[in-house]
């Protein structure tokens, strides 16, 4: 009778068998053993290239609590592109940004028609145009 540490080995060695009779043998070596001091250096050049890129977005994509609303430094610093649909005019405020991505209008409207009755704006009511 096998003592339990050689049945546990027998049974990895079967799956690795089985893996690489699948797979190929390439899956079953030791990573360390196709690697030198060359790839090293390029996994490490990698690796700034890729927390660097990665420390960039993030700073993009920092949340900043604007009135009770979460936006990114990026939506705040970028130039507003249309207009107010329910009043026409063209936003000029970081807040305007903010309630046209969120309510679909600036913050003017926002307070004027929004504020306190979300739930009605939600459900599509805007005001009359001859107003």
């Amino acid at each position: 009778m096998k003592d339990k540490n050689t049945k546990e080995l027998d049974r990895i060695a079967a799956f690795e068998k089985a893996i690489s009779q699948k797979y190929g043998k390439e899956t079953i070596q030791n990573p360390r053993s196709q690697w030198d001091k060359e790839k090293e250096k390029d996994y490490i050049e990698q690796m700034k290239d890729f927390y660097k890129a990665k420390s960039l977005k993030e700073k993009w994509q920092d949340k900043i609590n604007v009135n009770g609303i979460k936006a990114t430094k990026k939506l705040l610093n970028r130039e507003s592109l249309r207009t107010c649909p329910v009043c026409g005019k063209f936003p000029k405020k970081s807040m305007d940004d903010v309630c046209l991505l969120k309510f679909d209008c600036c913050n003017r409207c926002y307070i004027q028609y929004v504020e306190g009755r979300e739930d009605r704006w939600k459900e599509g009511w805007r005001p009359s145009e001859n107003k």
